[in-house]
């Protein structure tokens, strides 16, 4: 298939500079994003539209999002009347309702020829509106077998993906650490927004139980609390204090997002200890850097973590589990560890890149198209 990825020259967004045009006869699909603030479907498009437009003419449309890949202004919409130059009507791929409705009545209301194209991302029993929405879609994509049991109609299932070469092992972990700042320990860590839905609480309880035993491990919470949930951080380093492990059980606070990549192969063990997920990336951005991941049975976690081979899964909420798991991963053998280390890296290569998530969306779109 041609490559589509300059389907125009646009610089990045900055300030009120413009967008340059975009040539919608070489658009063959539209990713609209409708809400202006960070979001994880914000994310999830800036992530995987660039690799979709590797292999197929794809914009993106609304507000919240860099200038790094086509963006359609909404005065293009009028010309949508016009297929693009292969003669197949363009995809509009939603990912919330506020963007599967204006599909509908593009689609539908004036006679567009477009078709419709659905992601879901949640794990609950759907509204009847949303129910209504989806069923008028011509394709329905799932991020999870769990999402996928919410919905009433076949889906296809496709995991997020990462980018595995800015998540990549490092070299030497003791370099890595020492570049962070971090002490000269085996290092496990848990990285995201700290509050109880997160489980940080049970990551620090399981560290506050195996470490003592074992002086050369740390641990790392990166990450940071908002609002109400600094004072549930603020007992976390109370507690951390009192078990006298405030030099090994460390709180750097957040870091910048492009940062991110760097503290993951400072790690020996990534835990995901969630009480509730949705999808959750970072057993995989983990995975990717070759670090082996403790993930609790929710949300996609025990889909994207193969149990013995790159991980293991713990019940939620269970820090006796948790502090026994743990135990085991850092008291097994150094070469049970470097195998786990390598397979976390293969699997992320093989199933989980962001190229592999973008070529079975456009495979879905191909099936449309067939259809």
């Amino acid at each position: 298939m041609p490559d589509r990825s300059q389907a125009h020259s646009a610089e990045p967004a900055s300030g009120t500079r413009p967008r340059a045009a975009v040539d919608l006869s070489r658009i063959e699909a539209i990713a609209p994003n409708f809400k202006r603030r960070l979001s994880g479907v914000t994310a999830t498009l800036e992530r995987v539209v660039p690799a979709q437009g590797r292999h197929i003419g794809i914009a993106t449309l609304g507000p919240g999002l860099s200038g790094a890949f086509p963006h359609l202004r909404w005065l293009d919409l009028v010309r949508l009347w016009r297929r693009p130059a292969s003669g197949r009507p363009r995809i509009w791929h939603a990912r919330r309702n506020v963007e599967m409705l204006p599909g509908i009545l593009l689609r539908d209301g004036l006679r567009m020829p477009l078709k419709l194209v659905f992601t879901s991302a949640s794990q609950r029993r759907h509204t009847g509106w949303t129910r209504f929405l989806i069923r008028r879609m011509d394709a329905v994509i799932s991020t999870s077998s769990a999402t996928a049991n919410y919905l009433e109609r076949p889906s296809t299932i496709i995991h997020h993906g990462i980018d595995t070469e800015r998540f990549r092992p490092a070299p030497d972990r003791a370099q890595a650490r020492a570049a962070l700042g971090l002490p000269d320990l085996k290092l496990i860590g848990c990285f995201g927004r700290i509050r109880h839905q997160k489980g940080t609480d049970v990551f620090v309880d399981a560290l506050i139980e195996v470490l003592p035993a074992r002086p050369d491990w740390g641990g790392v919470v990166l990450g940071r609390a908002t609002g109400t949930h600094e004072v549930f951080l603020a007992g976390l380093k109370e507690k951390v204090a009192a078990a006298g492990l405030a030099d090994r059980i460390l709180f750097p606070g957040e870091v910048a997002t492009d940062a991110i990549a760097d503290w993951y192969p400072a790690l020996d063990l990534y835990v995901a200890p969630q009480r509730w997920e949705g999808f959750g990336v970072t057993p995989l951005e983990a995975a990717a850097c070759g670090v082996p991941v403790i993930a609790t049975l929710v949300g996609a976690f025990p889909e994207i973590v193969s149990e013995g081979r790159t991980g293991r899964l713990v019940p939620p909420d269970n820090v006796a589990s948790m502090a026994t798991t743990m135990a085991s991963f850092m008291d097994a053998a150094p070469d049970q560890q470097e195998t786990m280390r390598f397979a976390a890296r293969e699997e992320a290569l093989a199933e989980h890149s962001i190229e592999e998530e973008a070529r079975r969306i456009n495979a879905v779109y191909e099936a449309v198209w067939r259809a």
